[in-house]
């Protein structure tokens, strides 16, 4: 369908401007319509998909993180009890044997 100016303008002579106004809005908005729910919303599903399984991953990053961070946690504690422990201890001498 071409546009053509004289019978658009017989058109708004005929109906008026307010009447071929709503019309072409009308056919606009259709054709939005078509094209959202046609082109659009396959995409938007498939990325919303995608968003998911990137949020999955990043969750079990997160976990990963908190479970690598406990475990360090635990050895510097673990450390540190040691270092602690190894303060507290007499140390031996070895010129005191307490033989001659």
């Amino acid at each position: 369908m071409q546009f053509d100016p004289v019978q658009a303008s017989q058109l708004v002579k005929q109906y008026g401007f307010p009447t071929v106004a709503a019309v072409g809005m009308s056919y606009f908005v259709y054709f939005i319509y078509k094209f959202v729910t046609g082109k659009l919303m396959p995409l938007v599903a498939e990325t919303n998909v995608t968003l998911i399984a990137l949020i999955d991953r990043i969750r079990m990053l997160d976990n990963d993180l908190i479970r690598l961070q406990q475990k360090v946690s635990v050895v510097l504690q673990m450390k540190e009890d040691r270092e602690k422990n190894n303060a507290n201890k007499p140390k031996a001498r070895s010129d005191e044997s307490g033989y001659t």
